[in-house]
């Protein structure tokens, strides 16, 4: 029975990735961070079959000792702070976790299980200010956040692990990936949220940023996958997971609210921009500059073909359907008595 071992698993990446890798008959560990609450919803439904240890990305000692608990074949790293808003607000911590983080998990690897497989959670907010269109595993970087660089020192000292110790260490660039699991400071999250409390009255307008700001979208099920598929390729190295598609926000807000059965049109642009319900007349969208980024990234649209050739992988799910099923979760969110 192989063994993998998730930093991050409570996670919306994380729960999928374990779920996988339990359906393919592993014995699954995940590293969780003592706290005076717990945060397991996404993973309640799976605990029995998974293997806890307390850990933290802060204290190398700690990751040791996980190690050693787990003896993996395959250590997934998905743990960081991962929200680029909170990067902004927290920049030190955010280095810390998502970038100094690493370096620690890559430690512990290193002197406790060097024989196994490491897999390094990269972002395509590396990418940034893009230099090219798509992005491909060889496009420069160009973070805009602080999120964004300490990503990229993440993605490098992979790299530098990898070829200096000539350890088993792939990383995935991954662009956005959403899920009924997201967490509500998400865009994509807040946006299906917001539209079922709309919806059913229980809200009058949804507040949003940048509206024409482009993003690749993909279901998070359908990217751990490509995860597991690079520990289980015959050589170490970086692939970009992503749709290769791009869409707006107002394009996931459009779609959104017709998933539940709200047909809007868009008035005016920029912080003028408004979303009116066309069967009231009602404004249900509008632009708050509280949510502008303070320096925005630029079209991030995946280039996939080596992920498609040598991993034989490409996602299953599309964009409407992503967010039919974002939103079909909301509205049984809500019918079980689940607000926010």
């Amino acid at each position: 029975m192989k063994r993998a071992l998730i930093s991050g698993i409570t996670g919306q990446d994380g729960s999928y990735l374990a779920e996988l890798l339990l359906s393919k008959g592993y014995k699954v560990f995940g590293i969780v961070r003592r706290a005076s609450t717990s945060a397991f919803e996404r993973i309640s439904h799976l605990m029995n079959d998974l293997n806890l240890v307390n850990a933290d990305l802060l204290d190398q000692t700690s990751l040791m000792k996980a190690m050693e608990i787990a003896k993996p074949d395959e250590i997934y790293n998905l743990a960081a702070q991962s929200f680029v808003a909170t990067s902004w607000e927290q920049a030190v911590l955010t280095g810390e976790f998502t970038a100094l983080g690493v370096t620690r998990m890559l430690e512990a690897f290193r002197e406790e299980c060097p024989g196994a497989r490491f897999y390094q959670a990269s972002s395509s907010e590396m990418f940034g200010k893009v230099r090219e269109i798509p992005q491909s595993e060889t496009t420069p970087f160009y973070p805009r956040s602080p999120y964004g660089v300490a990503k990229v020192y993440g993605h490098w000292i992979s790299v530098n692990y990898r070829e200096s110790y000539n350890l088993f260490i792939s990383s995935g660039i991954l662009f956005n990936h959403e899920s009924p699991r997201r967490g509500f400071e998400f865009v994509t999250r807040k946006i299906t949220h917001n539209v079922m409390r709309i919806k059913t009255g229980l809200e009058e307008c949804l507040y949003l940023g940048n509206l024409d700001s482009k993003r690749d979208w993909g279901f998070a099920g359908d990217y751990v996958e490509a995860m597991w598929l690079m520990l289980n390729h015959t050589e170490p190295t970086d692939f970009v997971v992503a749709t290769g598609e791009t869409h707006t926000v107002r394009e996931f807000c459009t779609l959104a609210f017709q998933a539940a059965g709200i047909d809007i049109k868009w008035e005016g642009s920029g912080l003028e921009g408004k979303g009116i319900d066309s069967a009231s007349g009602k404004i249900v969208v509008r632009v708050n500059e509280e949510f502008y980024r303070p320096a925005e990234v630029d079209e991030l649209v995946g280039n996939n073909k080596k992920a498609q050739r040598e991993l034989g992988w490409q996602p299953k799910t599309d964009f409407r359907g992503l967010i039919s099923m974002m939103v079909e979760s909301e509205s049984d969110l809500q019918k079980e008595g689940v607000t926010k």
